[in-house]
């Protein structure tokens, strides 16, 4: 006499039309800007050959880019890119830092949703405006605290100015249009892009773990000294360099501050600079074809640059999201 065996049933999962017609749609959007990334790498190093073909090693190691001459290379430009992003990084982090912090953990409800609503105002402003504000308000007080800084401390390579800061009539114009300021202005516009990746990390840090901390009896800033800043590590590196991404592209509003001038120096104080992108927007239009296959090869060492500088803070911010880092 046979038995019927119970047997488990087969479970045959479908997935609904709406949900593949979703995720092909997501993954050809996916798909699109990888493809539209690696199109524009592509066009930037082909139409870079000539210009390192003909001038090699060469085109990174020379400060002039004098087309009459035939004189070209992005030395001074990188130099100067990488002051500008420093001196907007310095100044940017830790007025982010704060505001992300005061808003996650200070600000009243009311005011939160006020504070998170500039911040995304800021981020929509155009660069041209805050170039504007750049030129004609910060350039004329700035230029104060940049005379301070070179007669206090001068003795840093990156302080000095060359004019005498002790003379009674000082010469304003060699502490104006120089890469301090344009950094100034750049700190202002990356300044909402870094708090609020700031500001959304600090905002996962779990709840219990607070609790605890509270419970043990911790004050509000021991929450943020042993949860709070613990959890968000990586949100601050990633949204810091993700800010440096920004400022290493930022093109209009340095070109309405900076003076253009090709020479290798370290005084950030000092009149005059000019970067890799606002070279590409001064010279772009009258160009050659020589001299456009050299924009286009400075263009391509920023893109690199920026993209590495982007993929690592990305990679940084979504490790973080894990709270693997928290400790009490």
């Amino acid at each position: 006499m046979t038995t019927d065996v119970d047997r488990p049933r087969p479970v045959r999962p479908s997935v609904p039309l709406s949900d593949r017609v979703f995720r092909g749609v997501v993954r050809a959007a996916g798909g699109t800007v990888l493809l539209i990334m690696g199109a524009i790498g592509i066009f930037l190093a082909y139409q870079a050959i000539p210009t390192l073909r003909e001038f090699g090693w060469g085109f990174f190691t020379e400060a002039s880019f004098v087309p009459d001459r035939e004189e070209l290379g992005i030395a001074a430009v990188g130099l100067f890119t990488l002051q500008v992003a420093g001196v907007a990084i310095v100044i940017a982090f830790p007025l982010a830092l704060a505001t992300a912090l005061y808003i996650s953990e200070y600000a009243p409800a009311r005011l939160k949703r006020t504070l998170i609503a500039a911040l995304d105002l800021m981020a929509a402003i155009p660069s041209v405006v805050y170039g504007l504000f750049g030129f004609v308000f910060l350039t004329p007080h700035i230029i104060y605290l940049s005379r301070w800084l070179s007669k206090y401390l001068g003795f840093l390579p990156f302080f000095e100015v060359n004019t005498d800061v002790n003379a009674a009539s000082w010469e304003q114009s060699m502490y104006t249009s120089s890469p301090f300021i344009a950094g100034f202005v750049v700190a202002m516009m990356i300044l909402p892009f870094a708090a609020s990746i700031m500001r959304e990390v600090f905002a996962q840090a779990p709840l219990g773990e607070r609790e605890g901390a509270l419970a043990l009896g911790s004050t509000r800033w021991g929450v943020i000294r042993s949860v709070v800043l613990p959890f968000g590590k990586g949100g601050i590196i990633g949204g810091t360099m993700l800010a440096l991404g920004r400022a290493l592209g930022e093109t209009i509003a340095v070109v309405m501050i900076l003076a253009p001038v090709f020479d290798i120096r370290f005084r950030v104080l000092e009149n005059g600079g000019v970067t890799i992108s606002s070279l590409i927007a001064l010279r772009f239009g009258e160009a050659t074809p020589s001299q456009l296959s050299a924009l286009l090869a400075a263009g391509l060492m920023l893109f690199l640059f920026t993209l590495v500088v982007n993929t690592v803070a990305s990679m940084i911010v979504a490790r973080s999201r894990s709270g693997s880092a928290t400790e009490i």
